[in-house]
C-alpha cells in the first residue's frame, strides 16, 4: 500500500479526530478495529495481538481487533482500566455502498461513546451495585450535585457545598464525575479519592440558562417547576448531566425519573474517612468480603440490593421514617416471610431491562423480564394485601403482561436479530413464513397433491433447477389436458416431458426463498411494536420495580433479624444511646465461622440528660475498637430502618457519625500517619455537633508521648465543652482517666483481662473502671518477638514505672545496663506420661463396654 491517505483511513481519522480522548472501535465487518497508539494501548490493555496494515507517513500502521459477538468483555476490561471507548458502527450495507462505486468506503458513525458512568449492558454492571453518574456544578459560591444510573432510570440533585463534596460522593460510590473543566484541578484529588473517574466538560454544559431549556426538553416540558423548586446550581449541575448524557447516548437518552430534590439534612452525616473506618460496603483490605453490606444483605432480587446499599451508605434523620421502615420489618417478621422472599426471587431486574429498550439495546430478553416481573409483582401483591408493605403499583398489568405473555416464548433469545422469539399463534403470516421456512418441502407436496386432485393426473410432480426454479412436471401424454386448464402456464417441453407452472406457485417459490429473512423481519416488526408498548407504560413499570424492591429489602432485613436474633430498636428523638448486650455484626460473624461466641457488652451514653463520653481504656488486643465500631454501627442500622445485633437499644437520633480508628501514611500527598490521624480530628472537631455520634481511638499515639498526651487531653474536652456530643474515646494514656471525675458526663470504662500463669487472657468484656497498664509487652511476646527482645521490654518498663518520666531520657539509659543478644533456651519438650503411653496404646473402636470402664480404672490408677 503507498503511503497516500486510503479513503477508509481517511474516513478513520476523521471520526478519531472528533473523539482523540477515547479509544475507536471501528467497526469492519464482524470486528472493531483499532489503528496507531489505539491499538498500541488496547493491545497492551487487552493483551491481544498487536499486527501491522500498511503505511502512514511512512510508517507502517499499527492494528489491533476484537470480534463483534463478544465486544462486551473487551469493552468492561477497558473501562475499569480507565478508558473511554468510542464505538463506529457501519451506518449501511456494504452493498448500498457498492452501488456508488468499488472505491466507495461504507458510511460510518459513533453511535456512543461508552464511559465508566454511562454503562446498561448486564455484562458491564455489577448487579447488586448502583452505576452513578455524577456531576458538580458552581454558580456564585454555591455547589450543588447531580447524580443519575441511567441503568435504572434514577436521577437526584441536592445542594453541595464545596467542603461536603467529597462526603457525598463517599456516600454514593459514582463511577464517573463531570466537573467544569474551569475547576478540574481545583476537584480532581476530591474525586480521585472517592474511586471516581474525573471527566471535565465545557462551561456551555454548566450554563443554567441552557441547562434549564436542556433539562425540559428532556421530559417535554415548558419548565422544571412541576417538577419543584431547584436553586441555579442544581439546575446547573443538572443539565451538565442531561449534556453529557446526549454526547455520549448520540441522542438515544435514556429513560430518567422525573428528577427528586434530595434535602441535604435529611439523612446522617459521614465523611469518606468515617465510611471507611466503618468498613461499611468495602472492607478495609479491599473488596466485599468482610464489610458491614455483605452480612446484612439477605435480598433476593438486584434492585432490593442496590437499595439496601443506597439506604446503608444513608440512614434517616427523621423518627416517622425510621419507624415506618422498622414496621414493616416487623410485619413480614410476623407473617409468610418465606413465601414472599420466594415469589421475589423470580422477580427479575425489570429497571435496567427498561433502561436497555429506551436505549435500543433491549432484547427480546429484556421484555421477557418484564413480563416476568409483573407477574411476579402480582403475585407479590397478594402477599403483602392489606399490609404496609402493598402497594397499588403492583397491580393494573394486566393487559401488558396478557400481550407479552401472547407474544413471546418462555426463554427468548438475548437478541432481536436472531428471531425465534415471537411464540407460535400469536402473528399468522409469521407462522406461515415460518412453515415455508422449515418446512418448504412439505408445503411443495400439498400443493403438488392439490394440482394431483385437480388434474386427475397421478404421474403429476411439482420439481426444481436452478434455471426454472419451481415447475409442475408431466409426461407429454398429458400435456393437451394441463393446456386445456387456464390455471397452467407452459414454461417448456422436452422429449419425453412438458413443464408448467401456476401464480399460486411461482408466489410460494418466491416466499420459500425469501422466507428467511421474511420471518425475522416480522419479527424485528413484532419486537418494536412490544417494545413500543412497554415504554408506553414505562413509568407504571418503574414504580412497580421501586414497589418491589421496598419489599424484598424489609423481607431481607426480616430474615436477617430472624436468623441473627437481632431485636427492634426504640427510636427517640431525643440524645438517648443505650445499648445491651451489643455485638459486632462482621466480627461475630467471623468468629461463628470459627466455632467462638461473641462476647457482648452495654453500652450508655447518657447521663442524667447529658450526652456521655465514655473513654475506654485497657489492653491492646482486649476489643476496644469493636466496641467503638459496634456501637457506631448499631446506631447507623436503626437509623436506616433495620433490627440491631443486641439484646435491647435505645437510640436517639444521630444526626452525624465521626470514626477515627486506625490510620496510615497518605504518601501521595505527603501525609504522614500523624498528619492523617489530625486532619481527621480537625474535621471531627470542626464539624460535629450535639446530634453526633463521635467514635475516637488512640489519639495523639503517632508523635511523642508528652506531645500525644497533651492532644488526646485537649480533644476530649473540645468534645465535652464545645462539640457537646456523645462519644467513645479509647486511649492508652492512663493519665486521662482523671478528667472522669473533672469533667461532667465524663466516665471511665475498660476492657477486663486476667493473668494466668504468667499468660494475659482478654475477656473482651467492657466494665466500669479504668485499667492499670496496657498490657503491651505481653501482646507483643504473643505477637511472636523474640524472648530476648521481651525480657528486654520488660526491664526497660520497669524502670520507667519506678523512674521519675520527667527525668532526662539520658538519665534513664545511663541507670539501665546494656542489652546483650542471648540465645533463646530451648523450649522444653515434655516427657510422655504413663497415661498418655497407655492411651496409645488402645483402640477405642474394638472396646466393649466393660473392657472401656475397667480402662478408665487402670488410667485412674496411673495417674495417682
Amino acid at each position: 500500500m503507498s503511503d497516500d491517505v486510503t479513503p477508509m483511513m481517511a474516513q478513520y481519522l476523521e471520526i478519531k479526530g472528533q473523539h482523540p480522548g477515547a479509544l475507536l472501535f471501528y467497526r469492519m465487518g464482524d470486528f472493531y478495529e483499532m489503528f496507531f497508539q489505539d491499538a498500541v494501548l488496547a493491545s497492551e490493555a487487552l493483551d491481544i495481538a498487536l499486527t501491522k496494515r500498511g503505511t502512514h507517513q511512512g510508517a507502517p500502521i499499527q492494528m489491533c481487533g476484537v470480534p463483534v459477538h463478544s465486544a462486551e468483555g473487551y469493552l468492561l476490561a477497558l473501562i475499569r482500566k480507565g478508558f473511554r471507548v468510542a464505538i463506529a458502527e457501519q451506518m449501511e450495507d456494504p452493498a448500498e455502498a457498492k452501488k456508488r462505486g468499488y472505491k466507495a468506503v461504507v458510511k460510518r458513525d459513533v453511535v456512543r461513546l461508552v464511559t465508566p458512568g454511562t454503562l446498561t449492558e448486564d455484562t458491564l454492571l455489577e448487579a447488586r451495585r448502583a452505576n452513578y453518574l455524577c456531576a458538580f456544578a458552581e454558580v456564585r459560591e454555591e455547589g450543588a450535585l447531580a447524580w443519575a444510573d441511567i441503568s435504572t432510570g434514577e436521577f437526584r440533585v441536592m445542594t453541595c457545598p464545596g467542603a461536603r463534596l467529597g462526603a457525598e460522593l463517599a456516600r454514593l460510590g459514582p463511577r464517573e464525575v463531570l466537573v467544569s473543566e474551569a475547576r478540574e484541578a481545583t476537584w480532581r484529588e476530591v474525586v480521585e479519592e472517592a474511586g471516581a473517574q474525573v471527566t471535565a466538560l465545557g462551561r456551555g454544559s454548566f450554563d443554567s440558562s441552557g441547562s434549564e431549556a436542556r433539562v425540559a426538553r428532556l421530559y417535554g416540558v415548558a419548565g422544571l417547576a412541576s417538577f419543584g423548586a431547584f436553586t441555579r446550581a442544581e439546575v446547573s449541575a443538572m443539565g451538565a448531566l442531561v449534556d453529557y448524557l446526549e454526547l455520549t447516548q448520540r441522542g438515544k437518552l435514556p429513560l430518567l425519573r422525573a428528577p427528586v430534590r434530595e434535602a441535604s439534612g435529611g439523612t446522617v452525616q459521614m465523611d469518606g474517612a468515617t465510611r471507611r473506618n466503618l468498613e461499611l460496603t468495602q472492607a478495609l483490605s479491599g473488596g466485599r468480603e468482610g464489610s458491614l453490606l455483605s452480612v446484612i444483605d439477605r435480598t433476593v432480587t438486584s434492585a432490593g440490593a442496590r437499595l439496601l446499599e443506597a439506604r446503608l451508605g444513608s440512614p434517616s434523620r427523621d423518627v416517622a421514617v425510621v419507624r415506618e421502615r422498622l414496621g414493616r420489618v416487623a410485619w413480614v417478621i410476623e407473617g409468610d416471610r418465606h413465601g414472599l422472599r420466594d415469589a421475589l426471587r423470580m422477580v427479575p431486574d425489570m429497571d435496567r431491562a427498561l433502561s436497555r429498550l429506551a436505549l435500543e439495546r433491549g432484547g427480546p430478553r429484556d421484555l421477557a423480564a418484564v413480563r416476568a416481573g409483573l407477574v411476579g409483582a402480582a403475585r407479590v401483591a397478594a402477599l403483602v394485601a392489606g399490609g404496609p408493605l402493598f402497594d397499588e403499583a403492583l397491580l393494573g398489568h394486566e393487559e401488558l403482561v396478557g400481550l407479552l405473555e401472547a407474544a413471546l416464548v418462555a426463554e427468548p433469545p438475548l437478541l432481536a436479530r436472531d428471531g425465534g422469539f415471537v411464540a407460535e399463534g400469536f402473528h399468522a403470516e409469521l407462522d406461515q413464513t415460518r412453515r415455508l421456512r422449515d418446512e418448504g418441502r412439505g408445503v411443495v407436496g400439498e400443493m403438488q397433491a392439490e394440482f394431483v386432485a385437480e388434474t386427475g393426473i397421478g404421474s403429476l410432480k411439482i420439481k426444481h433447477n436452478n434455471v426454472l426454479g419451481y415447475f409442475i412436471e408431466t409426461t407429454t401424454t398429458h400435456e393437451a389436458t394441463m393446456r386445456g386448464n387456464p390455471r397452467f402456464i407452459h414454461r417448456q417441453t422436452t422429449a419425453n416431458q412438458v413443464r408448467f407452472s401456476t401464480v399460486e406457485l411461482s408466489e410460494l417459490e418466491t416466499r420459500i426463498l425469501n422466507a428467511g429473512n421474511l420471518a425475522l423481519e416480522i419479527e424485528k416488526g413484532i419486537f418494536e411494536r412490544l417494545r413500543a408498548a412497554v415504554l408506553e407504560r414505562a413509568a407504571q413499570v418503574a414504580a412497580a420495580a421501586r414497589a418491589l424492591a421496598e419489599i424484598d429489602l424489609a423481607a431481607g432485613l426480616a430474615e436477617l433479624a430472624v436468623s441473627e436474633d437481632w431485636v427492634a430498636p426504640q427510636i427517640e428523638e431525643s440524645r438517648a444511646f443505650v445499648v445491651e448486650g451489643g455485638r459486632h455484626p462482621v466480627v461475630e460473624a467471623a468468629l461463628r465461622r470459627q466455632g467462638v461466641a461473641f462476647v457482648p457488652n452495654d453500652c450508655g451514653l447518657t447521663q442524667a440528660g447529658v450526652p456521655a463520653i465514655w473513654l475506654i481504656t485497657g489492653p491492646n488486643m482486649g476489643g476496644k475498637s469493636t466496641f467503638l465500631r459496634q456501637n457506631a454501627l448499631i446506631a447507623l442500622l436503626a437509623q436506616m430502618g433495620s433490627y440491631v445485633p443486641a439484646r435491647r437499644a435505645v437510640i436517639g437520633v444521630v444526626g452525624q457519625i465521626f470514626s477515627r480508628v486506625g490510620a496510615a501514611d497518605d504518601l501521595a500527598r505527603g501525609r504522614s500517619t500523624f498528619m492523617v490521624e489530625m486532619v481527621e480530628t480537625a474535621a471531627i472537631l470542626n464539624q460535629a455537633d450535639e446530634s453526633a455520634l463521635v467514635i475516637l481511638d488512640e489519639i495523639g499515639r503517632g508523635t511523642a508521648t508528652w506531645d500525644g498526651l497533651s492532644i488526646a487531653w485537649a480533644v476530649l474536652e473540645n468534645l465535652q465543652a464545645v462539640n457537646r456530643c456523645r462519644a467513645l474515646f479509647a486511649t492508652h494514656y492512663h493519665e486521662l482517666t482523671a478528667l472522669a471525675g473533672k469533667l461532667q458526663g465524663v466516665r471511665n470504662a475498660t476492657l477486663a483481662v486476667r493473668e494466668w500463669e504468667g499468660e494475659v487472657v482478654f475477656l473482651h468484656e467492657v466494665k466500669e473502671g479504668a485499667a492499670d497498664r496496657s498490657y503491651g509487652v505481653q501482646v507483643a511476646r504473643l505477637a511472636g518477638l523474640p524472648m530476648a527482645v521481651v525480657e528486654r521490654a520488660k526491664v526497660v518498663l520497669e524502670a520507667l514505672e519506678k523512674g521519675d518520666r520527667e527525668r532526662p531520657s539520658k538519665a534513664l539509659i545511663d541507670d539501665l545496663p546494656l542489652f546483650r543478644a542471648v540465645a533463646e533456651a530451648p523450649k522444653p519438650v515434655a516427657k510422655e506420661s504413663q497415661v498418655e503411653k497407655r492411651l496409645k496404646e488402645v483402640s477405642a473402636d474394638e472396646l466393649s463396654p466393660r473392657e472401656a470402664l475397667a480402662l478408665i480404672y487402670e488410667l485412674k490408677g496411673l495417674a495417682g
